[in-house]
């Protein structure tokens, strides 16, 4: 999806000897220089690895993926035939398994929750006893689509009453607390490390625990917390020495955030490489946001987007001294990415780096030139652009850069087409980003958002908009829930890259802007990835 409008230097205005800039004052980094240095002790490390792969040859974690798609065909085969042992009637496994196969793509019918209903329609009173068939069930309501009525009852149901069981249960209970951040956040908008991490303590409380795949799991996430501080700690230097907290101070230091973000998106060792790349990219928006956004003139904006356009060097000497920084590092990078793709056999995809990183400049430039002409658009003329300047479309387009051969040119061209997945992710971003952060870019003299839009347009208040908006975030989780039934028109992994932008998204905006106005949750979050490791 690309926007065709592009400035000409020639069509530019004179800038005034005095230039107001709409500065934002941006929280600096709370970190400081907390993650600067990383230094490994390699003996301990390399113990770690050694307990790691002892346990793999115990047969703990060997060839999980093969493993689990096979047990998964199992489980469909028996779910098909109406098979399901002793447990046919229990709640938390009929969820379970659904919800698994669900997840994994399998399209299989909700109409086996029907067996918990009494002769009137309704859930049973008895299931309101089974707590932990209610979070089960609640968990599988997640995976619903569009038309399933069954699973929207269970939604309601389950909430209902696991919200009425936390004021029943001890305080100190692990099952409370597994309740209340599943009401918080279920299973399906849950970071992968952020949920491995908060279920180890409820697996090891649990009679039937597997003791080496308790220490395999503990020993797995403080390895790659490992690896993932020292890749941090490389990508600070890098920022560094571009020395922009001096040269640009009024653009967002989110260094650290950053690389959360990213590994969200991917956290396992291979994509090593890509997390590197994507985290360098996220860098270069956030500062190219900051300059459409908040301190550069709009005739400045029109030339540093033909700039961008060009992609040459050349170009610098057009620009304010204070973009050439940034515009030399959007060189240095773009050229990193093509000698290693060019060096991987997969310079192919260095177009697509660099068409992505156009697109993103037009889609800001429009939005500039709304702010400028103090327009408001309709919706959908809104839409067209902001849902494409939320960089959620840029950031998977570098991360499939990054990754191996299951990516191939025909993945970025269905890219390219727009897919119902990344429509719903792009979209419910813009919407969540616009209602945390509407108070404080009127405050600031920005652009109008989708808020401003929809109330202008249909005439009603900042709440019916807001509810609307929150309807229409439901909606797209089940448009991404559909994307994953089988057959896929890309792999798995592709998908999951969507899907875990989206729930980077839900983590970071739900409740505020969490990446412009770092706070609690950013900090909590950050300090159990990257700083504690897990208690062996």
């Amino acid at each position: 999806m690309s926007v065709q409008a592009s400035p000409t230097a020639e069509s530019q205005i004179n800038a005034k000897p005095e230039i107001v800039r709409r500065t934002a004052n941006f929280q600096p980094s709370v970190w400081g220089d907390r993650f600067a240095n990383y230094d490994a002790d390699d003996i301990i490390t390399h113990a770690m690895q050694k307990q790691v792969e002892e346990l793999k040859r115990l047969g703990v974690a060997y060839h999980f993926e093969t493993d689990i798609e096979q047990a998964l065909e199992r489980v469909k085969a028996t779910y098909d035939q109406g098979i399901h042992g002793d447990d046919d009637d229990d709640l938390y496994n009929v969820a379970l398994r659904f919800r698994l196969l669900r997840q994994n793509g399998y399209d299989v019918s909700c109409g086996i929750f029907n067996m918990f209903k009494d002769a009137n329609g309704n859930f049973k009173e008895s299931l309101v006893a089974d707590v932990s068939g209610l979070l089960s069930f609640y968990e599988a309501s997640h995976l619903r689509v569009h038309g399933e009525k069954l699973l929207e009852e269970a939604l309601v149901f389950t909430t209902t009453h696991l919200e009425s069981a936390t004021t029943l249960i001890g305080a100190s209970s692990l099952l409370r607390a597994q309740i209340t951040e599943a009401l918080e956040r279920p299973l399906l908008k849950t970071l992968q490390r952020l949920g491995a991490r908060r279920y180890m303590p409820i697996y090891q409380d649990e009679a039937s625990h597997n003791e080496d795949l308790l220490k395999l799991a503990k020993l797995d996430f403080n390895l790659v917390q490992c690896s993932h501080k020292k890749e941090l700690s490389e990508i600070i230097r890098w920022y560094k020495e571009l020395d922009f907290e001096r040269k640009l101070p009024f653009v967002r230091n989110r260094i650290v955030e950053e690389f959360f973000w990213i590994m969200g998106v991917y956290f396992e060792p291979q994509y090593m490489y890509g997390r590197n790349i994507l985290t360098k990219v996220m860098v270069l928006v956030t500062v190219m946001d900051d300059f459409y956004d908040a301190f550069g003139t709009f005739e400045e904006l029109a030339i540093l987007t033909e700039a961008i356009e060009r992609w040459d060097a050349s170009c610098m000497d057009q620009l304010q001294d204070y973009m050439k920084p940034f515009y030399q590092t959007y060189l240095d990078v773009l050229n990193e990415i093509e000698e290693e793709m060019t060096k991987q056999g997969r310079s192919y995809r260095v177009y697509y780096a660099q068409e992505i990183m156009k697109n993103q400049a037009r889609f800001y430039f429009a939005e500039a030139k709304w702010l400028y002409e103090a327009y408001t658009p309709s919706m959908d003329e809104y839409l067209r652009v902001a849902a494409g300047s939320i960089g959620n479309t840029l950031l998977l387009v570098i991360s499939l850069v990054g990754m191996g051969d299951i990516v191939t040119k025909e993945t970025f061209e269905w890219v390219d087409n727009y897919p119902k997945i990344l429509r719903a992710s792009n979209v419910l971003f813009r919407l969540m980003d616009d209602i945390a952060g509407n108070k404080f870019d009127k405050e600031r003299g920005h652009v109008a958002s989708s808020v401003d839009c929809y109330m202008k347009q249909y005439g009603v208040s900042e709440q019916e908009t807001l509810d609307v908006f929150n309807k229409q975030i439901v909606d797209f989780w089940k448009d991404i829930n559909e994307e994953f039934m089988r057959p896929t028109a890309v792999p798995k992994p592709v998908l999951d890259r969507v899907l875990n932008l989206t729930r980077v998204v839900d983590l970071v905006y739900k409740k505020g802007d969490a990446f412009t106005h770092v706070g609690k949750l950013m900090k909590d979050t950050v300090t159990s990835l990257f700083i504690d490791p897990v208690p062996l």
